[in-house]
């Protein structure tokens, strides 16, 4: 009888166990493949140019602009486009808009930040746009 009830008792541990681990699982799996608030993020591919399509989803852009402005007599304004690279670190091509000598105007600005999130603007210029 005692063998009886240790079997019983082994069994639902054992079941109950792997139950509360399939749950988890489950549980964890959903939540990494649900959407966030402002929807899903795009796929990055390594040395693949991807779009930033929601600006104001990517809190770091405004302060990557205003660095990239910064080097000349400009005066930002806000960054009106943005694409991003993965490379060793992240590419961002930003369309910028600055005032210079009081008019507003479009800039092109590449700024490569690395794993430090250290930033460096590797190219700027009028917008041929």
């Amino acid at each position: 009888m005692a063998a009886a009830l240790s079997f019983s008792f082994l069994t639902i541990c054992i079941l109950s166990s792997s139950f509360l681990a399939i749950s988890i699982f489950l549980f964890i799996r959903f939540l990494s493949s649900s959407s966030s608030v402002n929807g899903p993020r795009p796929a990055i591919i390594s040395g693949g140019i991807t779009e930033i399509k929601d600006l104001s989803f990517y809190k770091q852009l405004p302060e990557l602009g205003k660095y990239a402005v910064i080097k000349g007599t400009l005066v930002f304004k806000k960054v009106v486009k943005a694409q991003q690279q993965l490379v060793q670190g992240m590419n961002y091509f930003l369309k910028v808009s600055a005032i210079q000598d009081g008019k507003p105007q479009l800039f092109d600005a590449v700024v490569y930040v690395n794993h430090n999130r250290e930033n460096r603007v590797t190219s700027f210029g009028p917008s041929s746009d």
